[in-house]
């Protein structure tokens, strides 16, 4: 049951994401790869992204396995475990960032005219690559001049509530990926179960988080949750069990009717996604240190398989890169993805570091009312939340790049 509502502890969830820079959950954005029978038909697709064993692990599996460990570990090393993952964030969490601009912004000018887009996708590249970035860009900068705390904490509320919609929706996308690649799809009652269990999970989670903690501090800010009536909260319960047990007979009977199979990967990131990082992330302050590198680990194994088929389909992808020496990392098109995830290390490091380390040497504010780090906060929230619009758009069902490139 709901536990009973009270102040932050000392190892609160935000406290604790902070260390390697991220929110409660990580990131926020919502990976819709909700791909049917009739799409996947473009392309015949392989049975893994990078093999059964890699898939496993890098959807989700890990996760089975390192949540026990952690058990064991004495939180008199959340210290180690937080430097830790520290490093991890330089080498994961903030690639996975970058990686969606990388690709949202590549030949945007032909994304925004609508040259081989339709209508309401060149709608969405504008409205989530122009329109969300200038009103979040004016929001912080009148939150920032005013000295407007209360207007911030809004921000920081607003992030924490779309990191846990945008965890279910990765965990069911990674679902509908892994079902193409196993040829083994589901049809549209069996997604809508899927789907109404995933928003009765996160549901529940966003609940739990706002019943158990009133009162935060991030980066030097104060924010404040929604305190909900307990008979909400027992209804989100029963919703979520119920959506649970409909979503496992669901499964059941998918099983029978593939042949006694599934895609196991696919539902190993599913639960993996709202189970252990949402719904229970925390059981253990360690645990929620861990969360957001392997939801970023998740996302990084579609995008680096989807640049891989990008770069296979240069006309010189196969050729040897000058000089000879680099053809130790094998053909040019490895090469080039090479350059892309290094690329996403630097952009990422630039982004969450150098910029808003510049801009607090820069510019001038009240640091008595606003604290020491105030545009990391700011950083920080606007690379969560226009991730969750550049992501929405991106991988949607009818981008005819991810048909085109995913799936081969």
């Amino acid at each position: 049951m709901i536990g009973k509502r009270r102040r932050s502890p000392t190892l609160s969830p935000n406290r604790v994401m902070a260390k390697v820079g991220f929110p409660e959950g990580g990131s926020k954005m919502a990976l819709d790869l909700s791909v049917d029978a009739s799409a996947a038909k473009v392309a015949t697709p392989g049975k893994y992204l990078f093999g059964p064993v890699a898939d496993f692990l890098m959807l989700g599996g890990s996760a089975f396995l390192i949540l026990p460990i952690l058990f064991l570990v004495p939180l008199e090393y959340e210290g180690l475990v937080a430097a830790t993952m520290v490093v991890v964030a330089y080498l994961v969490n903030y690639p996975h960032f970058a990686h969606s601009y990388q690709i949202f912004y590549r030949n945007f000018g032909r994304k925004v005219s609508g040259n081989g887009y339709d209508r309401s996708l060149q709608l969405r590249y504008i409205f989530a690559g122009i329109v969300v970035p200038v009103i979040m860009g004016a929001f912080f900068a009148y939150g920032a001049a005013t000295a407007n705390t209360r207007l911030l904490g809004y921000a920081a509320n607003a992030m924490f509530f779309f990191v846990g919609w945008h965890y279910v929706k990765q965990g069911y996308g990674m679902l509908m990926v892994d079902a193409v690649l196993k040829r083994k799809f589901f049809d549209n009652r069996d997604k809508k179960v899927l789907l109404v269990n995933s928003y009765a999970v996160w549901i529940l989670a966003w609940l739990q988080t706002n019943t158990a903690v009133t009162q935060g501090n991030y980066y030097g800010l104060q924010y404040y949750t929604f305190a909900a009536p307990s008979w909400i909260a027992n209804v989100a319960l029963l919703a979520a069990v119920a959506s649970t047990a409909a979503t496992i007979l669901m499964l059941v009977n998918r099983w029978r009717k593939n042949g006694r199979t599934l895609p196991y990967n696919g539902i190993v990131a599913y639960a993996a996604s709202l189970y252990l990082w949402i719904l229970i992330a925390r059981i253990n302050p360690l645990w929620l240190l861990v969360v957001p590198a392997l939801h970023s680990l998740q996302y990084l194994t579609v995008v680096w398989r989807y640049q891989t088929n990008v770069e296979r389909d240069v006309a010189d992808a196969a050729r040897n890169p000058e000089p000879k020496i680099l053809s130790l990392v094998g053909p040019l098109y490895r090469l080039r993805v090479l350059g892309f995830i290094v690329g996403g290390g630097a952009l990422g490091y630039l982004g969450f570091w150098l910029i808003p380390f510049a801009l607090t040497a820069l510019i001038p504010y009240d640091q008595q009312v606003l604290g020491s780090s105030l545009f990391f906060f700011i950083v920080l929230i606007f690379i969560n939340v226009h991730h969750y619009f550049l992501d929405n758009v991106m991988w949607r069902r009818g981008n005819p790049e991810v048909s085109k490139y995913l799936f081969r």
